[in-house]
């Protein structure tokens, strides 16, 4: 019997009318390269082999290989990558190829690292599909006032679009999470939605704003924003982080450095 590891974050899919919604959802076709991180017990891996012919997986925990392997023998071609995600190349795996379709059940405790990851090499991906907390989910697709809105609604929205699918219950894992789940795709812009010159500029002011998003802009931008920025861009420095659109952010960070302070 295979026990879940909670160092690992490990909460096995089990539910076959869940799994069959989410292949449904990423409709896989042969020829696809379909890459799936934390395969787990292989639940989603099979039926994803049976549909397009190949998957690649990549698992940090080596006592799964042996029996994901053994699960999947004669549905397909398997490629299992034993190594932790974060650690992960996707450039090097994608290699000029076809762009990667990701999925997978992400551990909650890694989900925000790993997004941000991917989110760097988006240009090797033609589209995500992840089981996630539903909390995370909000946050990911949440509309600019509220409290779920933040530096990482931001960052998605520069990135690609966000589409939250369905919810899933607890007791569709074995052990059940302390929280309820959703799915939800991820779709690369394939232009800029907004102009962002400098993305590591962008990216700083983002996390910069949001780090102390009680304050006012003003107070939590003083060091990168002048005077004259605000006047620029015509953004009322007394709003709260939480109330700016993902491309006033853009705005913001493409101020020339007589309107905005280096960071």
């Amino acid at each position: 019997m295979i026990r879940a590891r909670r160092r690992f974050g490990q909460h096995f899919l089990h539910d076959p009318g869940v799994i069959a919604r989410i292949v449904a959802a990423i409709d896989p076709q042969p020829g696809d390269r379909i890459v799936e991180i934390g395969p787990g017990t292989g639940a989603l891996t099979a039926p994803l082999l049976e549909r397009c012919g190949r998957v690649e997986a990549i698992e940090i925990d080596r006592d799964l290989v042996a029996p994901l392997e053994q699960r999947c023998a004669g549905l397909g071609e398997l490629v299992v990558h034993a190594a932790d995600v974060l650690k992960f190349d996707f450039r090097a795996l994608h290699a000029g190829g076809r762009p990667l379709r990701i999925c997978g059940n992400l551990p909650y405790n890694i989900s925000t690292p790993v997004l941000f990851q991917l989110l760097a090499a988006r240009d090797c991906l033609a589209d995500l599909h992840f089981m996630l907390q539903k909390e995370v989910v909000l946050r990911m697709a949440a509309a600019p006032g509220g409290r779920t809105y933040g530096r990482l609604t931001v960052m998605l929205a520069a990135a690609c679009r966000v589409e939250p699918l369905f919810q899933v219950g607890r007791g569709a894992f074995q052990p059940p999470p302390a929280v309820d789940s959703m799915v939800v795709r991820l779709v690369p812009h394939p232009a800029p939605p907004f102009p962002i010159p400098d993305p590591v500029r962008f990216e700083r002011l983002v996390a910069a704003a949001f780090s102390a998003r009680r304050k006012t802009l003003r107070n939590a931008l003083r060091r990168l924003i002048g005077p004259q920025g605000w006047a620029e861009t015509g953004i009322d420095p007394g709003r709260r982080p939480e109330t700016l659109a993902p491309a006033e952010f853009a705005a913001l960070a493409a101020l020339p450095a007589a309107a905005a302070d280096p960071l």
